[in-house]
């Protein structure tokens, strides 16, 4: 596509990444954000030397594109977009765009919940192992940026289902799909298939010495591998011993099956607490299992992980109460898996900008482990609607220190404090990053 326009719709990590990318292939760069850059971006394209533009988009300027390379956030439902599809200009996204130009293994991991944590672990097995890995996709540095800047021979990706949505001929080597419950159904026009279609574009284009590793035990993912039969080796994992699953536990131990050698390991020894954490270190061993990671090496990995920020992290003990910072807890499943993980009762924080929820998940959990509820947003009445009268004491709070004061008057000593949203953090934060952060700054200010 030489001398071919690119246009970037979003200067954010991924259109920066892709700007930087582009230019290095000889195409004519064009970036455009709707709001203000970050000053940082703003520098990188100034020394790159990039056209770009902030505060808005000039549509002829975006119209003039052969390819548009579109930030996931941006939905196709706006105006600008609309007609960019009217006009029949191709839209892809960074993972696709960038595909093209790297020859590395591609490990590609999705689903509703785990995603981050999954991603990480297995980075951090085959990085431990030795190979030149590089992170990316919904997480940390951008994808394209580093196929750009360096010579990794395999690459883990994050993918989320808008990136999922913009891809065409980009092809996973091994495919990881963990779970699908509703999630951004707001994007979806609520319609729950929509977002499993997204999602299921993870097989797109595999063959059969590719790989696709799935939750046997997830009625969503076993129902559409029944109706699209997937052409890539199937190596699913679930809770029990089955004929066809390559991991599973069994007494306390998480158990592998590949390539007719048995690893395990047991669950007590893995640095995840909590059964989700289990299917997510089946998940990842079997990937490394497959790319013949020794036993030795996959258990001190399995062992010595550190988890992902955000994500069941404990902040702090005060008098008593432990704190947990869960801000990446962004859809009522995740929720669910932290309240389900509890072993006290808690002071749960939750609320921000909803994606369509439906609370019925966590109802029960709820009123059997939450002592009070904290809603923190600027909107809390479909909160309200749906928990009145099911807890005894729930408070509203505008900003999360006014969240962190209430749970600390509520929680008794013994209790914990979970930060564990449900919703997106747009109403009050820049992004759940910040969320937890605020929270973290709050609580050791007690």
């Amino acid at each position: 596509m030489n001398g071919k326009r690119l246009v970037i719709l979003g200067g954010g990590e991924s259109g920066v990444g892709t700007a930087i990318l582009a230019q290095q292939k000889g195409l004519e760069v064009f970036l455009s954000d709707s709001g203000n850059l970050r000053a940082d971006h703003r520098e990188t394209l100034l020394r790159y030397q990039i056209d770009f533009e902030e505060g808005g988009h000039t549509e002829e300027q975006v119209l003039l594109a052969d390819e548009i390379v579109k930030s996931p956030g941006i939905p196709d439902t706006t105006p600008l977009m609309q007609k960019v599809l009217d006009r029949g200009i191709r839209v892809i996204s960074e993972i696709e765009f960038a595909g093209r130009y790297t020859h590395a293994r591609m490990i590609c991991i999705t689903g509703s919940n785990g995603k981050t944590t999954t991603s990480t672990l297995i980075w951090h097995i085959l990085k431990s192992a030795g190979l030149k890995v590089g992170l990316a996709g919904n997480i940390g540095k951008s994808f394209a940026r580093q196929v750009a800047e360096e010579k990794y021979e395999y690459y883990v990706l994050e993918l989320s289902s808008f990136q999922l949505e913009g891809v065409y001929d980009f092809k996973a080597d091994i495919a990881v799909l963990l779970n699908i419950t509703p999630d951004h159904l707001d994007r979806y026009d609520h319609q729950l298939q929509h977002y499993v279609d997204a999602k299921m574009r993870i097989i797109r284009n595999q063959k059969v010495e590719d790989a696709f590793i799935y939750w046997i035990d997830d009625p969503v993912i076993t129902r559409e591998i029944e109706k699209l039969k997937p052409t890539a080796t199937c190596y699913p994992f679930g809770e029990k011993h089955t004929t066809t699953t390559a991991g599973y536990t069994d007494y306390g131990k998480m158990v592998i099956n590949i390539k007719e050698h048995q690893f395990d390991m047991e669950l007590e020894l893995l640095a995840l607490e909590g059964m989700h954490n289990v299917y997510n270190s089946l998940a990842s061993g079997i990937v490394a299992k497959l790319m013949d990671i020794s036993d030795e090496q996959l258990r001190n990995s399995l062992a010595d992980f550190r988890g992902v920020p955000h994500r069941l992290e404990k902040v702090a003990t005060v008098r008593g109460v432990q704190y947990i910072n869960d801000s990446k807890a962004t859809n009522v499943n995740s929720c669910w898996y932290a309240l389900q993980s509890m072993r006290t009762r808690t002071v749960l924080i939750l609320g921000g900008t909803d994606k369509g929820n439906d609370y019925r998940e966590i109802e029960e959990l709820v009123r059997t482990k939450a002592r009070a509820l904290i809603f923190l947003g600027a909107d809390n009445s479909k909160l309200h609607a749906f928990f009145d009268g099911k807890v005894d004491s729930i408070r509203d709070a505008g900003s999360m220190e006014e969240a962190v004061d209430a749970a600390y008057q509520l929680a008794q000593k013994g209790d914990t404090v979970l930060l564990s949203p449900c919703c997106a953090s747009f109403d009050l934060f820049r992004n759940y990053e910040d969320r937890g952060d605020q929270f973290r700054e709050c609580v050791r200010k007690l």
